[in-house]
Order: structure tokens, then sequence, then C-alpha cells
């Protein structure tokens, strides 16, 4: 689902490596890309670090240490605050837009265009103010808490809302070790659900949402491929008449 090399971020050494194990209170991570993470606490062990998104030890993303630049203690724990009201927009978000942004959330984190394609068309069907029962907001339908630990200030602002959303898929794959029916059941569900049950929980709602997006992402895929196929037909006749042309001298008309 991942492109055959992982993009790095740019910039400098990190400094986890002088860090205590185990770090308590809130705390706000920096990443090498500029963003900027709350969490409530963190574990570095080995080359990564174990980012908890709350006071238990269920909810966690993984990241490389060398992906974070500082972590700084937060002056008050973090809470999860209700996202804003979104604001009002005079130009609705257009298909060549969108398409921006996911590629650039995929060339960040390694992901898939049609995946985060159909990621969005299962969550929100596009829709940059969708506000789902449970109170998830977005393209990506963050939850505010999720929001603010991955930097996010605005869900309702889609580049905002995706590279978000990017972040949080990618940290769950890598999680799952590249298993993206349980990384889709976690960012449905919840890691903490998925370990629970040692896979995709038996929760109605989690198992057709996995089934759709994967189906939504096969298809996809395979629009994508016959696409390409297409172009590579249409243009076969042309490079066989040039392809002629050179490799044939003789059956040009000999010179008086």
């Amino acid at each position: 689902m991942r492109t055959a090399t992982r993009i790095q971020l740019a910039a400098a050494i990190a400094l986890l490596a002088g860090m205590a194990s185990l770090a308590h209170a809130a705390e706000q991570l920096t990443l090498r890309n500029g963003f900027q993470m709350r969490c409530d606490h963190y574990a570095a062990t080995g080359g990564t670090v174990r980012i908890y998104l709350n006071a238990g030890e269920d909810n966690y993303i993984e990241l490389p240490q060398q992906e974070i630049v500082s972590a700084q203690p937060l002056a008050e724990p973090a809470r999860s605050q209700a996202a804003p009201a979104p604001a009002p927009h005079s130009d609705a978000l257009t298909r060549t837009d969108l398409g921006q942004i996911l590629s650039r959330a995929g060339q960040a984190h390694n992901l898939d265009v049609d995946l985060l394609a159909s990621v969005v068309h299962a969550e929100s069907g596009g829709n940059t103010h969708a506000v789902s029962r449970a109170g998830a907001r977005g393209l990506m339908q963050l939850m505010p808490g999720t929001a603010a630990t991955l930097g996010v200030k605005d869900s309702f602002q889609p580049d905002q809302n995706v590279r978000g959303g990017s972040a949080y898929l990618d940290a769950l794959l890598t999680r799952y070790h590249d298993n993206l029916a349980l990384a889709l059941a976690a960012y449905n569900a919840g890691p903490e659900a998925v370990d629970r049950y040692h896979g995709i929980p038996p929760y109605r709602e989690t198992r057709a949402y996995v089934a759709r997006v994967i189906h939504e992402f096969n298809r996809r895929v395979r629009a994508r491929e016959a696409l390409t196929r297409r172009a590579v037909s249409s243009s076969a006749p042309q490079s066989a008449q040039l392809s002629s042309q050179s490799v044939h001298p003789a059956s040009a008309p000999a010179l008086p």
C-alpha cells in the first residue's frame, strides 16, 4: 500500500536519545516535519518512541526516534477541546484541490493516494464540514482529542485535516506492520479495541468500514491500472511507426 522507500522527514538529529525511557505528565512533542503533537506521556525504547494519547496504555502511536526533535512539558495537562465551528468558505473544495491535498499527504507519509482517497470517501464522502454523531470532524473524521494530539488546529480546514489523518493512519500502519485491515480497524474503532480482540473487533460498523475502504481502494487501483494500460495502448501504434522508420532505413527511397 505504501511506496517502496519511506520518505524521510527533513532536518536535524533527534534529541530523544538522552531522554528518560518513560516520561509522565502532558508533553508537547515537536516533529521533524514541523508538526507539534500533544500527548499524555511517552516511552522511548530502542529506536522508537511510543506516544500515548491519554493516561491509559492502550491508545498510542509509535514513531522512530529520529522523527522527534524535542519534547516540552505543558503548563497544564492536555485536554480535549471542542473544535471551533467551521469557518464559512466561499468556495467549495474542488476535486482537483482535494487531489492535490491527498497527493501532498501521501508523499509526506508514503501512503498510496488512492488509499487516502478511499478513507476520505468512507469517512465523509468528501464533505469538509462533516460531523459524526460521536463528534468526529472533517474529511478524515478526526475526533477533537486526536486532532489536538496531531497538531490539527482546525479539523474543518481540508489540508490540516488530511495531514493529521494521514499521519495517524501512517502511525497505525507502522504499529500493525503494514496490515491494512488492522490499521483501518484501529482508525475506526481505536487501537485499544484491535489489541483487545487481537484482530478486527467484532463490531458490525468496524467490519463494514474495513470492507468498504478496501473495496473502494481496490476499485480505484483497478481503474488506475486500466487507465495506464489504455494510455500505453494508444501510444503503441505511433511508437511502432517511429520504430519502423528507424529500424528499416532500407525502405526509404534511394537517393538519385
